[in-house]
């Protein structure tokens, strides 16, 4: 496991900095997201679908509010078409992150893991944690990005990666855009109790997996 935390920790801290710097910056605020899709929305509403998939495809370079953009999904298309918004732009920025650091990663794995033998039990510790990682990646920021970064230098089968994604990012972005077309500015309820809602679920799902784990440890 010591490898994997060699890769994924230097990956944490550059998308850490990324966050850090919106939040500074203000580049992406849950303000900013909400005013540039009344814009679309007053130029025309179909605008809206791809603001959204574009908002969310930047989500791999950018400190994007997800969950918060994907509940205004919801709000400005309504379900399922903004769940459907949501989704494409959340595939497609991870499938960025995937396909770059499949073509490029390797150069920086060389780096960070420099024994041969430490990149291989790596790859096989990913193999074995990176679908429930892939899967519950929702339960905090970052880690989406990182675990789709991980699939792409393990070189997890696309196939296979984007199985688990879906799994997980599916009931998320279902959940979340219809709590979106539920709510209304002056009862955003809905939204902020399903926000908190899914956030408890996916952290659960991360206690009960690692108590699995290190049952399984000392069974072993």
């Amino acid at each position: 496991m010591r490898p994997l935390l060699k890769v994924m920790a230097p990956l944490m801290l550059v998308f850490l900095a990324i966050f850090l710097a919106g939040q500074l910056f203000g580049i992406l605020t849950i303000e900013k997201v909400r005013g540039l899709l009344d814009v679309a929305q007053q130029v025309d509403p179909a605008y809206v679908f791809g603001a959204i998939v574009v908002l969310l495809l930047l989500d791999i370079i950018l400190s994007v509010p997800t969950l918060a953009t994907t509940l205004l999904a919801g709000f400005f298309l309504g379900f399922p078409l903004g769940a459907a918004a949501a989704f494409t732009g959340l595939t497609l920025a991870m499938l960025a992150g995937y396909g770059l650091s499949r073509q490029y990663g390797y150069r920086a794995i060389n780096v960070l893991v420099k024994d041969e033998t430490e990149r291989t039990q790596m790859a096989e510790a990913f193999t074995r944690n990176g679908p429930a990682m892939i899967m519950l990646a929702r339960a905090a920021p970052m880690v989406p990005e990182v675990t789709a970064c991980m699939a792409g230098v393990t070189r997890m089968p696309l196939l296979r990666y984007l199985t688990f994604f879906a799994l997980g990012t599916m009931p998320y972005v279902g959940i979340a855009a219809y709590a979106g077309s539920v709510s209304t500015w002056n009862d955003p309820q809905p939204a902020i109790f399903t926000a908190l809602g899914l956030y408890a679920i996916l952290w659960a799902g991360w206690f009960l997996y690692q108590r699995r784990e290190k049952r399984n440890k000392r069974l072993n």
